[in-house]
Parts: C-alpha cells; structure tokens; sequence
C-alpha cells in the first residue's frame, strides 16, 4: 500500500520550470515521489503536516563536500602554509574514523536542511574505507552521490582502480538507492595528462560521473579548455572552485555542458580567492553550491548563499565606485536560491531526480518556520530564506518521501553518533599531536 504525506497550507517555492511557486498551496508526497503541488489539493489516507506558518521548498543540494573532515570542524586555518591540516590528520585515520566523521558530517548536513550532499570523500586507502564511508551515507539517509578519491599523501598519483570497480561491484550486490557512485581524480593544477586521460577512461567505461578541483592555482587558466579540447570535458564532469579561469576555459565549460561548484565560504577562508560568480553569470554558467570543509567553513547553505550574493554585489559595487560603465546586474535572491537548490542538482548530474518540487521527482522537501522573531515578518519568502534565515528556522526535512527531521528534531540515534565521532576525534587528535580544546579555547 502507498504511503501519502500531504505538506497543507504553506508557501510553497517550488524552483521548478513548468510549476509555479504558490502563495499557499500544498504539496501531496506518493511513497518517495512529489505527486501533486497546489492549492487545497484532497487526499485520501494520507498524513497531514500543517505548514500554515512556514515556507516548503526543495531540501538543499550541497554539491562539494569533505565529510570525513568532519572531525575537525571549526578548527580553522592554522597558518597561510597549510590552510588545511585534513594530511596531517588524515594519515592517522581508520577505517572506523572515517565512518564516524563522515556519518556526524552528513547528519549535520540534513540537520541543516540539506538533503543531497556530493560528498569528495578522499580518504579512500583502501577498500575498507569505501564500505565505511558508503554505510555511513546508508546510515545517515539522505541522497549521497559518493566521489571516490584517493588521499592527497596517498603514493598513487590517480584513482584507484581496483577499489572503484570494487565500490561499482559492491553496489550492485547490495542496492543502495540514495546513493550513486562519481570518481574524483586529482585535481587538475598541475595538469597531468596521461594519468588524467586513464581516470577519465575508467570513469567513463564504468558510466560514472567525474568531480574534479580545478582552477585552484593561479597558473591553472587554460587548464579546462585544453581538457575541452582533448574531448574531456563534457556533462558528465562537475568542475569544483574554478576560483583561477579565463575566458577561453569559461566558453569551453558553456559549450560542454559540465557543471560547476562553488564553495564561496570555503575558498575564501582557504586561500583560493573569492569564487568568480560574476564570470560565470557572464558566460551564462549556472553553478551549484557546496559547503566543502567544515574545518574552514559553515556547514549550511545558508551561509554560502550569502557569501555568494555578497560578493557578487561587492564586486559590482566596487566598479560602481570606481567609476566604470556598462555594470552588470545584480544577483537576485531568486537567482542565489536556485543556485542552492535546481542548478546544484542539474551541477552534479540529479537535475532530472531532485532539487525542485514537481510531479514526478523525488520528494527531497524542507519547510522553514516563517512565525519566528529572527525573520517575522515575511515580506518576501525568498529574500527572507536567503538573507534572515538560518537553521533555527528549520521545522522538517524529507528525504525520498521519509521524514527525516521533524519540529526540528533530527530522526535517529544522533547522540550515538556524537559519541563516536568524539572518540574518533581524540584518538586521531591524539596520534597527530593536535591539542583540540573541549572547554573554553582561545579561538584561532
């Protein structure tokens, strides 16, 4: 028998093409599909969740996401020479560390209203780590694209071969359908054509998507359109940061199709510069959002959402000052919003599953309290997500047609998951010689 939840009385934003956003409207889930979205819509036997005071919208799509590196959030930068000590830790992790800190990543995510993370997970040392990482995303139960990708201190200098078509194998012997499989090569600054061409290949035979850095280097423009032209680039590539491109990369990434993501917080925070927002909307290039490295940045969308338009309109406004002609428009939080939720989704190749709310895709939902002093009163709702919200305000989240958060209360054992996480963090601390500070640290 079918399962219905009938989403009633909200402000529904549905960031579709062919289905309007409505004033109040409600939202019929069928099983783990959207069925049905508009006003004072009938349906037998189904669950009702009054969202009278409150937004409902596609769950965030984070599109580029360390989880492993969870362990260490909020550590910061400790100098200008190693922005992120992931190395320094990661040498010292299990098989089991790398479960724990992924799985508190991932329910921080959907805690955070994030319901599709692509998580680059580059502690793959061997195959052990693959089946922890994977049933981390099982056990955490939101949609997961896993990238597998080898450590940075790892001796090979590519993908790993027998442990993706291991990881391929596995999945088809044990179905896991939230999750779907990318390969995440080394980054492509300094470009190293022979081992790129044999981890496109593999990518490629096994039809799997491909999530590479690039333009992360100032040297690296010219980088992605030489990939165009050696065949390379294509729709099924997800290029991540491009903080350092040029024009001829920028036509090579709109004539192919390949999806870009930004995590304007992160690359910020970790030396990679502001994110060229503005040159991608100038060569018609949707990005995705991603939160990246909780150790350097957020781990919400809220907070890269604002770092995105706020930087977008500080460039404008700075040619403003300057005195320069022919401005460009700025971004409009509608504009930021679908880069959060559809554009994320069409970046990492699910634009055809989720990250709007209409017939037939995946019912990937989130309702937002609108009756909370932090944002009351709504005097537009997508000014008010983008610019006054914050994970306070989030009431539920559904994954697949399952609630997986309800009045704010994450589903599930989340205190077992804080205790492991906190014994993998002082053991992998304590081998690393890291002091981490419980109490009341200085800050750094």
């Amino acid at each position: 028998m079918s399962q219905r939840t009938l989403i009633r009385g909200g402000t529904v934003l549905t960031l579709g093409t062919k289905t309007p956003n409505f004033p109040a409207a409600d939202v019929l889930i069928e099983d783990d599909k959207v069925v049905e979205v508009g006003p004072a819509l009938r349906a037998r036997d189904a669950e009702i969740v009054d969202a009278t005071e409150a937004i409902v919208m596609p769950g965030f799509v984070d599109t580029h996401r360390h989880a492993w590196k969870s362990l260490f959030r909020n550590f910061g930068i400790l100098s200008s020479e190693e922005p992120d000590s992931a190395a320094r830790h990661g040498v010292h992790y299990r098989a089991e560390d790398a479960y724990a800190a992924t799985l508190i990543g991932l329910l921080g995510a959907i805690e955070a209203g994030i319901t599709t993370v692509a998580d680059w997970s580059d502690i793959q040392i061997d195959e052990s780590y693959t089946e922890a990482v994977l049933q981390a995303h099982a056990d955490a139960g939101l949609r997961t694209i896993f990238v597998h990708a080898s450590p940075a201190w790892a001796e090979t200098g590519g993908a790993d071969a027998t442990s993706i078509r291991h990881m391929v194998e596995s999945g088809s012997s044990t179905p896991r359908p939230l999750t779907t499989y990318a390969v995440g090569p080394r980054k492509l600054d300094p470009p190293n054509r022979e081992q790129e061409e044999i981890d496109w290949a593999l990518a490629r035979e096994l039809g799997l998507r491909i999530h590479v850095h690039a333009g992360t280097e100032k040297s690296a423009t010219g980088t992605v359109a030489a990939m165009f032209g050696n065949g390379m680039l294509g729709r099924d590539v997800t290029l991540i940061h491009c903080s350092n491109i040029d024009d001829d990369d920028l036509s090579a990434i709109a004539s192919s199709g390949a999806g870009v993501s930004l995590a304007p917080a992160a690359e910020m925070a970790g030396g990679l510069g502001s994110p060229p927002i503005q040159q991608l909307i100038d060569h018609a290039i949707r990005p995705g959002l991603g939160v990246d490295n909780e150790q350097l940045a957020p781990g919400d969308i809220f907070a890269q959402m604002r770092a995105l338009i706020s930087v977008q309109h500080a460039t404008l406004f700075d040619l403003k000052l300057a005195g320069k002609a022919g401005i460009p428009n700025l971004m409009s939080t509608r504009d930021v919003l679908r880069h959060a939720t559809i554009d994320g989704a069409r970046a990492v190749g699910l634009g055809d599953v989720t990250g709007s709310l209409e017939p037939g895709k995946q019912a990937d939902v989130l309702i937002l309290r609108t009756d909370r002093p932090n944002i009351y009163p709504i005097n537009d709702p997508i000014g008010a997500v983008v610019w006054g919200m914050d994970t306070s305000n989030i009431d539920s989240v559904f994954v697949a047609g399952r609630a997986v958060v309800r009045n704010g209360i994450l589903e599930g054992d989340s205190a077992g998951a804080q205790g492991l996480a906190t014994s993998a963090r002082d053991r992998v601390a304590s081998a690393a010689g890291t002091e981490v500070t419980t109490g009341t640290g200085a800050g750094r």
